[in-house]
């Protein structure tokens, strides 16, 4: 099989789906799958389903759409605000959307008309990660103006924390996003089926708290796909951590001397890396790159070093290693380098599992589409 290549395993996907599910169902808490690092994956998302999730979420509206066309029936949220210019595309592809902005509302429901239907809708609340959310203040008369647009309905309220301040979610945030969900709710007819308190940096308040408060989903990516935790990329207990292993081709082996010599300036990057004092160096280059991957988010075999990479090639210390052209070697992913290698159309993705997949359509950014 061609390289580079992302091996995807199914059956770690599913495992860590499922020991999930059990683990929050106690606390009253679904898990929504999120597909984003994956482009919607077919696949994957069937792996998550079959682990329990009871629904799934994307940030593209375009990966929903290939969901939606695989024949995936459960109920899709689209888990960035939408774009003005694809309101129709989200109608139709997306069941629910995360919302903060009054005239995108008005876009969504003039949509929704169009195309006969109903749109739900989460307004998203600000707790201090200064990403996407309504100000705490304005969340309730801004929640209760949803379902007076002809079309829309009010699903719910949301946030999102650590993703862009690093913001963790804990008693305190968690408390205030259910005081704010009760307050929408002592309008007559403001009653919320969904209450999200976040992504997989809140497991740790979910799992360890003896009361939830009103928090009644989680919408999980990192966790379920690389079994680790954002808040300090720790492994989850009981999950897995190699669903994904990247896969890179040998196109050079030698011994070359540890040091460049020559005037120095940057390198095709900026600043070259940092490389032995003395000596030789037993040398590999791999025919993998940055236009594949983020260099600072793999991680090489035992006894293998990571010297430098260009837009094309990866360069190694090979140490004690018995390598030859024509091999490959294997790399473990962080989410970053996970979401750049699923991106290029230069690394092929090799989906493993015993169970049957579903049908896979095109992807708009796959090369043969």
């Amino acid at each position: 099989m061609t390289a580079p290549r992302l091996e995807i395993d199914l059956v770690a996907i599913t495992h860590n789906t499922s020991t999930l599910v059990d683990r929050l169902r106690p606390k009253g808490i679904r898990v929504t799958g999120v597909s984003k690092a994956t482009l919607g994956s077919p696949g994957v998302a069937a792996a998550m389903l079959r682990g329990g999730v009871t629904s799934l979420g994307d940030s593209r509206v375009e990966n929903l759409a290939r969901l939606r066309s695989s024949g995936i029936a459960v109920p899709l949220t689209l888990i960035r605000s939408p774009m003005l210019s694809q309101v129709d595309l989200v109608v139709r592809s997306a069941d629910v959307s995360l919302n903060t902005e009054a005239v995108v509302l008005d876009a969504l429901s003039a949509a929704a008309i169009r195309q006969h239907t109903t749109h739900a809708v989460v307004v998203m609340v600000e707790l201090g990660d200064l990403r996407e959310g309504v100000a705490a203040a304005d969340i309730v008369d801004l929640a209760r103006t949803v379902g007076r647009r002809p079309g829309l309905r009010l699903a719910g309220l949301g946030t999102n924390l650590a993703c862009q301040c690093g913001v963790v979610p804990d008693k305190r945030k968690m408390d205030e996003l259910s005081r704010l969900a009760e307050q929408v709710e002592r309008t007559p007819g403001h009653k919320l089926s969904v209450v999200s308190g976040g992504n997989s940096a809140n497991l740790n308040w979910a799992l360890t708290t003896d009361d939830v408060g009103r928090i009644d989903e989680l919408r999980l990516g990192e966790s379920i796909l690389l079994g680790t935790e954002p808040l300090h990329r720790r492994p989850i207990d009981g999950l897995r951590t190699d669903a994904f292993t990247l896969v890179a081709e040998v196109i050079e082996t030698k011994a070359k001397p540890a040091q460049p010599w020559g005037e120095i300036a940057q390198a095709a990057y900026g600043v070259q890396p940092p490389r032995r004092d003395t000596g030789t160096v037993r040398q590999a280059i791999l025919a993998v790159g940055r236009q594949d991957v983020d260099p600072d988010g793999i991680t090489p075999p035992p006894g293998i070093v990571a010297l430098g990479m260009s837009s094309d090639h990866l360069v190694v210390d090979v140490g004690d290693h018995g390598v030859s052209v024509g091999d490959e070697l294997t790399f473990r992913l962080d989410y970053s380098a996970l979401v750049r290698a699923m991106t290029s159309p230069f690394v092929t993705k090799a989906e493993r599992s015993a169970l049957p997949r579903v049908r896979e359509p095109a992807h708009p950014l796959d090369a043969s589409a």
